[in-house]
């Protein structure tokens, strides 16, 4: 680490202290916990995500800070408490770097990328077992449960196809969103029991989340995608709708959907 990025650190650290102080300090800062910044600390994650998408680089090194911001506020609680600092955390990050990656570090070689990959698991798993773990021994053991939903789901699955439980490509895949989109129509057509919905519809997302996974598509990215493409036709739909005179609210279904495909069609256009 250069002199300057030890100093940037070093003043950061610093701030973060001083924010935390029970007398000089935030009363906000000094108020919050682990559970409260936890939402703060996803949400700035996905901005990075955000920035990395739309390609904008100023707002990349901003937002990176935020989360930087968010690994040393976790850090200078954790050191308040007596259990660790940003050091430990900063050695800690680095010795499993080193140890996951003997074929850097080291001298071991992998055929290939689903032999390093396979390696991987294999040392996790030794460090499970290591912290007294190894009495799991599911393949799916250490799958957190701290992912969103759909990252976990596709954990699990690449876990259970690393043991053969996978199917051979994507059609029948197809095939079985197919099938749960119909249970989700019988259940409608049986008079939508909540919970049997939430049981149904639940099915259609992980077979959703298991299609996008031997597409090669990264489910996140693909709904971040579907988002801003909603969001980016409705708003023209709003602008179409108040240039003929009326709020689009003020127009029916069937005049909506009209000024939706006119907005696609723009869109297609160019």
């Amino acid at each position: 680490m250069s002199d300057d990025a030890r100093r940037g650190i070093d003043e950061l650290l610093a701030i973060m202290a001083r924010l935390r102080d029970p007398d000089r300090g935030c009363p906000w800062d000094v108020k919050q916990d682990f559970a409260s910044i936890a939402p703060y600390t996803l949400e700035e994650a996905y901005e990075v995500v955000d920035a990395i998408d739309r390609g904008d680089f100023d707002d990349l090194r901003d937002e990176l800070g935020d989360l930087l911001l968010q690994v040393v506020f976790h850090a200078q609680m954790a050191q308040e408490r007596g259990l660790f600092g940003f050091d430990e955390v900063a050695r800690a990050i680095g010795a499993k770097m080193v140890r996951r990656h003997p074929h850097v570090f080291g001298d071991a070689q992998y055929e290939d990328l689903d032999a390093q990959a396979r390696a991987w698991d294999a040392i996790k798993a030794a460090e499970r077992a290591a912290k007294g773990d190894a009495h799991d021994a599911s393949a799916l053991a250490g799958v957190s449960r701290g992912l969103p939903e759909w990252k976990r789901a596709q954990k699990l699955q690449q876990r259970a196809a690393a043991v053969g439980f996978d199917w051979p490509d994507h059609r029948p895949v197809l095939d079985k969103l197919a099938e749960e989109l119909d249970e989700v129509r019988a259940e409608f057509d049986a008079g939508a029991d909540p919970a049997r919905l939430e049981d149904e519809i639940g099915d259609v997302l992980f077979v959703a989340a298991n299609l996008a996974r031997h597409a090669g598509v990264d489910f996140s990215r693909a709904l971040r995608h579907a988002n801003a493409k909603f969001e980016r036709r409705f708003r023209r739909m709003e602008a179409l709708a108040a240039a003929g005179g009326a709020p689009l609210a003020g127009h029916d279904l069937a005049a909506q959907e009209a000024l939706w495909r006119r907005a696609k069609a723009e869109e297609a256009a160019g």
